[in-house]
């Protein structure tokens, strides 16, 4: 009898070490990198300028446009799968936003991914917000948000594919030019402007 209850707590062992093998071998991976490049088509923006003209009297202006502009962007992200389904990453980047605004982006992105299983392909959806600045002089700091979705598809246990479209607004400050004329930073009250994009992106996650 003791021979045979040895015998069985040895099977036992041995199918629970199998077992734990096989989970840490299919398990997805706890913390991620990636990197992300896309494009993104400005289609309106709106700005709201107060200053002081050279002449010396104030003015004040409003205005909204659709339009149509290309730009690229790029990212780097470190991110961690919270559970099967949420994963949530910081980002820094490179975009252009408005008349070739160059900007360096810093945000932090959830992502919710549908169905249970991390090693198939999949949905999700994903918020993106954050601040950054804007490398013009003087150098001005500006807040950025972004919402979309996509698909993933899953290359390998540690290799994914990200493509998605997302919607992007960029709230920023604009350099003023009145009659031909440069308005120095120290004459001007307020220089508001907010860009509206949509972007379609491809990232490779690791």
């Amino acid at each position: 009898m003791r021979r045979l209850m040895c015998i069985l707590l040895m099977f036992s062992l041995f199918n629970i070490n199998v077992f734990a093998q096989n989970k840490c071998k299919n398990a997805y991976p706890r913390f991620t990198f990636g990197v992300e490049w896309g494009s993104v088509a400005e289609i309106w923006s709106a700005f709201h300028n107060n200053f002081f003209a050279p002449e010396g009297y104030r003015v004040d202006q409003r205005g909204n446009t659709f339009r149509y502009r290309e730009n690229k962007d790029s990212y780097v992200h470190l991110g961690c799968n919270l559970d099967e389904k949420w994963h949530l990453a910081l980002y820094v980047g490179y975009t252009e936003v408005h008349e070739e605004e160059k900007v360096l982006p810093v945000t932090l992105r959830g992502t919710r991914f549908f169905g249970t299983d991390p090693m198939s392909d999949r949905w999700f959806t994903f918020l993106d917000m954050g601040s950054g600045i804007s490398i013009k002089t003087p150098v001005q700091e500006i807040a950025t948000a972004k919402s979309g979705f996509g698909y993933r598809l899953s290359l390998s246990r540690d290799t994914k594919l990200d493509i998605h479209v997302a919607a992007r607004a960029t709230y920023t400050h604009m350099n003023i030019i009145y009659d031909g004329t440069p308005i120095h930073a120290s004459r001007t009250n307020r220089s508001d402007l907010l860009v509206g994009a949509l972007s379609l992106g491809m990232a490779v996650v690791f």
